[in-house]
C-alpha cells in the first residue's frame, strides 16, 4: 500500500474542547442535542441540554423546518450561517441533503444580497481578515489560525463581489460560501478550509457612509503598497500552509489577470472568475453541441463582456481548438467580444493587452445588436453584469439564423442577469438552448417543460480543489481545468439534453466532483506536478478522502 493510500482525512484536527459547555461553542465538535447519555456524562453535558437525545435526521427535520417559515432568502442565510457558527456537521448535512434548496440561499444569488447587507446582518466572525493596517504582521496573523492543515484558501479584496461591484470587507461572504461549497460539493474537510479577506479599503460611498460597515474607512490603496501588501500575503500563505491552494476571487479586472500571471508559476494558485468561469462556460458549449449537432471549430461565439469571466471563457474555448489542431490565431478568430465601446475589432485605441488577441479585421459596430447582425454569431455568451442587455429583439435576430441559437447569461446575481430562461425560450419559440449564472425555474412552452441549465462555479472548482489537494499538486494549469470541463459535458445524459439541460442535475454534484477530480489529478500525474505518490486506485483513494458530516462517537475517539 502507498503512503498516500495510507493517508486518512485528519477528521478534528483542532484542540478538543476541556469539557462542558465548551463543547456546545466549538461548531467543529458539537453535536447539540445528538450527544449521547454516555457522551453527555463523559464531556460534563449532563443538564446542559435538553433530555430527548436527537437523531441527526430530527435534528435536518427542524433546520429544515424552520428554514422553510423563514419569509425571505436573507433570512434563511442568516438562519443557515447561524447552523454554520454552531454545528458545522449538521450544517453540512443540510446542505448536502437539500442542495438544489440551499444552494441559491448559502451562494448565489442569495449571498450577493447578503455581501451588500454583511454589516447589518453580521453575528460572528469567520475567517480571517487582513488589512492594509497589518502590513509586516501577516505571518503572526495567519499564526493565530487554530490550526496548521489548511488545503484550501479562497481570498477577496472585495473590489468586484459578482456584478455587484465594490463591496470592500463586506465581500467575506464569497469566500465563505466558496468554502462551503468546496465541502458540500467535493466533500474537502470544513477544517481544512480557510476564507480569508484583504481589507484595502474601499471606493464605495455607501459603504464608507454606513456607520455599520465592518472594514476599514479609507479609500482603496492602489500601486506599490498593494502590490507589497498581496506579495507578503502570498509569501505568509506558503510559509505557515505549504502547499496550500489559493483561489483568488472576485478581485477587480485591473489586479485580477495580473496576480494570475505573477503568482501562477510560483504557487498553486487559480482564479476562479477566469479559469473557474471558463471552464463551467466551455462544458457548457460543449453539451449545446450535443444538442445543436457541428463542431465547436464551425462556431461563431459572440460574447458581451471582455473582463475576467469572458475573457476565461475565450480562453478556454481557443485553448480547445488549439488542442484540436487549430492555430492559436485561427481559435482566437471563433471568439468575438462586445465590451462598453462596442464591437473589439483591429485598429481600435486604447485596447487592453489581454483583449488584442480578440481584436479582428471588421468594421466598427457600436452595440450588441448591431454586432450579431453582421457577425452572425452562432452562440451568445453574457458576461456583462448588465441587466437586461439579451433583448427581445437581440435574442429574435439569434433565433433568424440559427435553429437552436444558444444563448447563455452568466452574469451573477440573477438581478444581474442578461435575460431570463422564459424570455430566451419564449422569444425564440423555445428554440433556444439556453444557461444562466443564477438559477431560474423550468419554462413550459408549446406544451414542452424546459429546464435551463446553470452554469454555477460549483460544478468545476470544488471537484479541482480536491483532485490539487489529493496529489498534492504544486500547481495549477489551464489544462487541469480544460480535463475538469471535458469531465463535466462527458456526464450530462441524453435524459438531461432531451430537457434543455446543459449541465447534470445538481443532485449529482458529488459524482460530478469526483470525476472531475479523478481528471484533475490524472493530469497532475501526467505533468509531473504531484508532491504525493500516485495511489495503486486513483478513483478509490479520492472518494476515500472525501468528507461525510457523520458525528463520531466522542466515547470511543
Amino acid at each position: 500500500m502507498t503512503t498516500a493510500e495510507n493517508q486518512k482525512p485528519n477528521r478534528h484536527n483542532r484542540a478538543r474542547p476541556v469539557k462542558g459547555v465548551d463543547w456546545l461553542h466549538n461548531p467543529v465538535f458539537n453535536k447539540g442535542t445528538a450527544f449521547t447519555a454516555a457522551e453527555r456524562d463523559a464531556l460534563g453535558l449532563r443538564g446542559l441540554l435538553p433530555p430527548h437525545i436527537s437523531t441527526m435526521e430530527e435534528q435536518v427535520l427542524r433546520v429544515m423546518t424552520n428554514f422553510r417559515n423563514k419569509p425571505n432568502d436573507l433570512e434563511r442565510y442568516v438562519q443557515i450561517a447561524d447552523l454554520q457558527d454552531r454545528n458545522e456537521t449538521l450544517f453540512y448535512r443540510v446542505v448536502m441533503d437539500n442542495l438544489e434548496e440551499l444552494m441559491p440561499v448559502i451562494y448565489t444569488p442569495t449571498v450577493g444580497r447578503a455581501c451588500q447587507e454583511y454589516g447589518s446582518i453580521f453575528r460572528r466572525s469567520r475567517g480571517i481578515y487582513i488589512s492594509s493596517k497589518d502590513a509586516g504582521q501577516i505571518d503572526a496573523i495567519l499564526h493565530n489560525w487554530p490550526t496548521r492543515d489548511v488545503k484550501v484558501i479562497v481570498v477577496t479584496d472585495g473590489e468586484r463581489i459578482l456584478g455587484l461591484g465594490d463591496l470592500g470587507a463586506s465581500g467575506m461572504g464569497i469566500p465563505v460560501g466558496k468554502l462551503s461549497l468546496y465541502t458540500a460539493c467535493a466533500g474537502i474537510h470544513p477544517t481544512q478550509c480557510l476564507p480569508i479577506t484583504i481589507d484595502v479599503g474601499t471606493n464605495n460611498a455607501t459603504l464608507l457612509n454606513n456607520p455599520l460597515y465592518t472594514g476599514l474607512r479609507q479609500e482603496r490603496i492602489r500601486g506599490a503598497e498593494y502590490d507589497a501588501l498581496i506579495e507578503e500575503f502570498m509569501v505568509a500563505v506558503e510559509k505557515r500552509f505549504p502547499g496550500v491552494l489559493v483561489q483568488f476571487e472576485d478581485f477587480g479586472n485591473q489586479n485580477a489577470f495580473r496576480l494570475l500571471e505573477k503568482y501562477r508559476g510560483r504557487a498553486c494558485t487559480f482564479n476562479d472568475d477566469i479559469q473557474g468561469t471558463g471552464a463551467v462556460a466551455l462544458a457548457g458549449i460543449l453539451s449545446a453541441l450535443r444538442i445543436t449537432g457541428g463542431k465547436l471549430r464551425d462556431q461563431r461565439v459572440l460574447l458581451l463582456g471582455a473582463g475576467e469571466a469572458g475573457m476565461g471563457i475565450a480562453g478556454n474555448i481557443v485553448n480547445v481548438l488549439v488542442e484540436e489542431g487549430l492555430t492559436p490565431a485561427e481559435a482566437c478568430q471563433r471568439c468575438w467580444f462586445v465590451d462598453s465601446k462596442g464591437l473589439i475589432v483591429k485598429g481600435r485605441d486604447h485596447l487592453n493587452e489581454h483583449k488584442l488577441p480578440y481584436a479582428h479585421e471588421h468594421a466598427p459596430c457600436a452595440d450588441l445588436l448591431f454586432a450579431i447582425k453582421s457577425i452572425k454569431p452562432t452562440m451568445l455568451v453574457g458576461a456583462s453584469g448588465q441587466a437586461k442587455s439579451f433583448t427581445q429583439e437581440i435574442i429574435k435576430a439569434m433565433g433568424e439564423f440559427n435553429q437552436r441559437p444558444v444563448i447563455f447569461a452568466l452574469s451573477n446575481p440573477t438581478s444581474k442577469a442578461e435575460c431570463t430562461a422564459e424570455e430566451a425560450y419564449t422569444w425564440t419559440e423555445g428554440r433556444a438552448v439556453f444557461a444562466s449564472g443564477s438559477p431560474f425555474a423550468p419554462v413550459t412552452i408549446n406544451g414542452r417543460t424546459l429546464v435551463p441549465g446553470q452554469g454555477n462555479n460549483a460544478y468545476i472548482f470544488p471537484g479541482v480543489g480536491l483532485g490539487v489537494v489529493c496529489t498534492g499538486a504544486r500547481r495549477v494549469t489551464d489544462a487541469m481545468f480544460i480535463k475538469a470541463a471535458r469531465a463535466l459535458a462527458s456526464l450530462i445524459r441524453e435524459s438531461e439534453l432531451a430537457e434543455g439541460r446543459v449541465y447534470p442535475t445538481l443532485q449529482r454534484i458529488h459524482e460530478v466532483s469526483h470525476a472531475i477530480a479523478v481528471a484533475v489529478a490524472e493530469e497532475v500525474f501526467a505533468e509531473k506536478l504531484n508532491s504525493q505518490p500516485r495511489p495503486a486506485d486513483l478513483p478509490g483513494y479520492i472518494r476515500s478522502q472525501m468528507f461525510k458530516p457523520e458525528y463520531p462517537d466522542y466515547c470511543k475517539t
